[in-house]
């Protein structure tokens, strides 16, 4: 590597790592259900909601994240912001009420916001553009990685010592980050221009078509990661299985392994290959498949559901590349606004599908209390994951409809 770029690349890396502790924050209330229903007394909508606050937080600050990284430059906002990701891991550990767990969710997400953007716009502020799509495949490899670790592994934590200590320890890792942004992250570039720039170029990106054909294809590509996997994927394996918390996470916590392998490949593939659309296509046919067998078909064996869960996190990693076409229907120095503005609607799924199925849920629940929960059958589970099917499906519809940039600035 040209020394150059090696402080760079350590930028880049602390993005990526931030994002990692993003995911792990992300999956973990996944591993927590009973305990979070059982200590704030709530029905499995308004545990939905707890989840989805995250999301609101962070699909919330995606645009202005992107606007303020191209206005003021990636260190000090990813150093701040991995401070109050820290602050919002205290607070949910310490939170008495359902509203202050929220908050504390609230904090998490909307400071998480700045891994993964932050990361692409170190990337694309040092390195040339036919990495791009690269990086943020390996970039995504290490959010993946954060999403297993924060399943069956968190879940051992939690059962030893108790949800609420292993937030604060997580907490730690959040003052670590910020430390290491400030060390290494360097601003190559900020935007000029006040208040009303900067504006017109957030409605630049939002008058382009593309933009938003391609942010719905990675709503619909993450809608079985973040639906499924990182929520609801657990207690369904429960009950349909009869797993165990811990193995239960370690079948789903496959969707994770899958999307982190394949994100860096197909965005090498997709450089190599010269197109986007036909990746994008193939991906969501994967998941659309993957995700209606796990759901639909009865008396699977575990390792095939294990198998599908990887298979479709292979499928539904193609979102990585979505931000590569938005960037590239777009101009460069807009770029941040552009990651910022797809992402907003990409992570929406959480927010959207978490809360949506436990809604669902809830109008078919018959009743049922075990240990102080509310208990929900198969039946009630297949009904609910209908939402999840129905992503990728509008997904692979709206991919058919994106033109083809053939890996070259076109906006």
């Amino acid at each position: 590597m040209d020394r150059s770029l090696r402080l760079p690349f350590l930028g880049w890396a602390t993005g990526a790592l931030f994002f990692f502790y993003a995911w792990v924050l992300r999956v973990s209330p996944s591993v927590m259900i009973d305990e979070l229903m059982r200590d704030f007394n709530v029905s499995s909508t308004l545990l939905g909601n707890l989840s989805a606050f995250y999301f609101y937080g962070y699909a919330g600050m995606q645009i202005p994240v992107g606007l303020m990284l191209d206005r003021f430059g990636p260190r000090r906002l990813m150093t701040l912001a991995a401070l109050v990701c820290a602050t919002g891991c205290v607070l949910s550990a310490v939170s008495t009420s359902f509203w202050s767990v929220s908050a504390g969710r609230f904090l998490i997400g909307a400071s998480a916001a700045f891994s993964l953007v932050g990361s692409m716009a170190v990337a694309g502020q040092w390195f040339p553009p036919h990495r791009f799509a690269l990086l943020s495949g390996l970039a995504t490899f290490m959010g993946m990685a954060g999403g297993v670790l924060g399943q069956a592994p968190v879940r051992l934590g939690v059962e030893a010592f108790g949800w609420r200590q292993v937030m604060l320890v997580l907490a730690v890792g959040g003052v670590l980050i910020a430390i290491a942004a400030w060390a290494t992250v360097r601003d190559r570039q900020r935007r000029a221009g006040g208040q009303g720039h900067i504006l017109r170029g957030l409605l630049q990106v939002a008058r382009q078509p593309q933009t938003w054909l391609i942010s719905v294809v990675g709503l619909g590509a993450g809608a079985p990661l973040l639906g499924f996997a990182a929520l609801w994927g657990v207690p369904y394996l429960g009950v349909t299985h009869g797993l165990d918390k811990t193995t239960a996470a370690a079948v789903t916590s496959m969707m994770f392994v899958g999307w982190g392998l394949a994100a860096p490949v197909n965005g090498w593939l997709s450089d190599r290959l010269g197109s986007r659309k036909k990746l994008l296509i193939a991906g969501l046919l994967v998941s659309a498949m993957c995700i209606s067998t796990i759901v639909y078909v009865p008396g699977l064996p575990v390792w095939v559901i294990a198998g599908l869960c990887l298979l479709g996190g292979i499928g539904g990693s193609v979102q990585t590349i979505g931000f590569a076409a938005a960037r590239e229907h777009n101009p460069v120095h807009l770029s941040g606004t552009t990651i910022g503005f797809v992402n907003c609607l990409m992570t929406g799924s959480g927010a959207l599908f978490q809360t949506l199925i436990g809604w669902l849920l809830d109008i078919v629940w018959d009743g049922q209390m075990v240990a102080g929960a509310r208990f929900y059958d198969a039946t009630a589970y297949r009904f609910a994951l209908s939402a999840i099917v129905a992503g990728p499906v509008v997904g692979f519809l709206c991919a058919l409809a994106i033109r083809e940039t053939h890996c070259k600035q076109v906006g």
